[in-house]
């Protein structure tokens, strides 16, 4: 007998928080490339690979007022 998507949701909703959350991740992994665990692990590295350009002053940086300035600008 095939189950519905109805059937499966009501079924997770009447999980935890923290099981639908791990819920989320198992089916994101069944779609995706790899483990989150992975695509977690390469942006940790991206994140301290551009921190790590900061502090050596390699980045160039905007101040925050002007990024959103522009953005405001550029949606208009």
């Amino acid at each position: 007998m095939a189950v519905s998507l109805a059937d499966v949701e009501n079924q997770a909703r009447m999980l935890s928080p923290d099981e639908r959350a791990r819920l989320a991740e198992i089916l994101l992994e069944s779609i995706q490339h790899g483990p989150l665990s992975e695509i977690e692990a390469a942006w940790q590295l991206e994140i301290e690979n551009r921190v790590a350009a900061y502090e050596r002053g390699e980045s160039q940086t905007f101040p925050a007022e002007e990024v959103f300035a522009e953005a405001k600008r550029i949606t208009r």
